[in-house]
């Protein structure tokens, strides 16, 4: 439950049933359980016995609060994050810090309340950041608890109250046959292998197609295994190569440990020329990460249940599957002409019309 602050009376507030006693004394502030089910009366009469206490110079009754500046903690945080987070998530927490501090540098933890949280959160969708706020505000409030588990600071976490803003369902993009045809035919390799990796067997093209190594392809069983370090959610999953997957990677030479690598030996870190051969395809709206739609979009109209879906491409899951509950228009047309009654002759059709 929230707490309940009333400001004034001695910085007393209630959450629950106990109340609880906050104050700045002599810019040092301190926090202090005062009783459970106590009249709130007397919850005041202790307060102010604790502010004596302090101003007295006695320390028994006031507890000095734990508490660190924004920097200090944003700190630690990118030192937890670059430790525990894979590199790309770690890169998108310091980007989020680096905007939070445009709004937050200069304060201490405690300074910090859902209203000050919001007001960043307001003025970044000002700025047109609707979804990038949420991000934001969610890497503050990780990093809020982090703190408080750290024991670096110990008051509430002002974003437990703070809204995120809606986002809006967006249509995925997703390639039909004749688009991805025509991006093949602008591709060269190894690019043309990471596209049909990335289609016909749903990789996460930078963070597992780019990882892939020889020694994770079974060309006798006909499978490709994503290592638990490289997955998403942690853990590790063989997918079924088709005849397309095998012809395309029998072909490419094997100059590395790893299957998209450099002349020199060394993976590439970035799908190269990706956006280029798009372009020269005239698709528009469309990422390394659209092919891995692809690939759920097609296994879902070809009627392969969602279970086996999820294990096949890695979500952690069914819920994130929702959004690929979209069909083609060339299935919509198929699926409505089923309607029509079968072996109806012409003239029999035009009396079923005209009657």
């Amino acid at each position: 439950m929230s707490a309940k602050k009333q400001k004034g009376h001695h910085g007393i507030y209630q959450r629950g049933n106990t109340w609880y006693w906050e104050s700045w004394i002599e810019g040092v502030r301190y926090r202090r359980r005062i009783g459970r089910d106590i009249p709130r009366q007397l919850a005041l009469d202790i307060a102010r016995k604790y502010r004596v206490e302090i101003l007295g110079g006695n320390y028994g009754y006031g507890t000095k609060a734990k508490d660190v500046s924004f920097e200090d903690a944003r700190t630690q945080f990118e030192t937890w994050a670059a430790a525990n987070k894979k590199p790309r998530t770690a890169h998108s927490y310091l980007e989020c810090l680096r905007r939070l501090a445009e709004s937050f540098s200069g304060k201490r933890l405690s300074q910090l309340s859902s209203f000050h949280v919001e007001g960043h959160r307001q003025g970044r969708i000002k700025a047109g950041a609707r979804v990038r706020a949420n991000r934001e505000v969610a890497v503050l409030k990780n990093m809020f608890n982090r703190c408080r588990e750290w024991e670096l600071f110990d008051g509430a976490n002002p974003v437990e109250s703070v809204k995120l803003t809606k986002e809006p369902k967006q249509r995925l993009r997703f390639l039909d046959r004749e688009e991805e045809d025509r991006l093949l035919a602008k591709c060269t390799e190894p690019l043309k292998t990471m596209v049909l990796i990335g289609v016909h067997c749903g990789l996460r093209l930078a963070s597992e197609g780019l990882t892939l190594r020889w020694a994770d392809l079974d060309f006798r069983l006909k499978t490709l295994s994503v290592q638990a370090s490289y997955a998403k959610t942690g853990v590790s999953r063989a997918i079924p190569m088709n005849s397309l997957v095998l012809a395309a990677l029998t072909r490419l030479p094997r100059h590395s440990d790893y299957v998209f690598a450099k002349p020199n030996g060394m993976p590439f870190r970035v799908v190269q020329g990706f956006r280029a051969a798009c372009r020269r395809a005239g698709l528009h709206d469309v990422t390394p990460h659209t092919l891995r739609h692809t690939f759920a979009t097609r296994l879902i109209e070809n009627g392969v249940d969602l279970r086996t879906v999820q294990e096949l491409g890695g979500w952690s899951n069914l819920k994130m599957l929702e959004r690929y509950g979209h069909v083609t228009p060339s299935r919509k047309a198929e699926a409505v002409e089923r309607l029509v009654p079968p072996n109806v002759p012409a003239p029999e059709m035009r009396k079923l019309v005209t009657a």
